[in-house]
């Protein structure tokens, strides 16, 4: 359960298959995840990752999907 006191910096990172999370700023990224750009609070990330990550289908899937359309 996450604790709404937390008041921690946080970066919003992004995995090869175009999912989000976020991460503590003060650890290291775990493999296979960057930086996304953004930073700030739990909330601020929560929020900025509800306003851009629209399709929550891999970008593996995504691919699939658009080249089985086009056939």
């Amino acid at each position: 359960m996450a604790d709404d006191t937390d008041d921690g910096t946080y970066l919003v990172v992004l995995n090869d298959e175009e999912q989000y999370s976020i991460w503590r700023a003060d650890r290291e990224l775990p493999l296979g995840w960057h930086a996304e750009g953004t930073q700030g609070t739990r909330q601020h990330c929560l929020d900025h990752i509800a306003v851009v990550w629209t399709d929550m289908r891999p970008l593996s899937l995504r691919r699939q999907m658009a080249q089985s359309a086009q056939n």
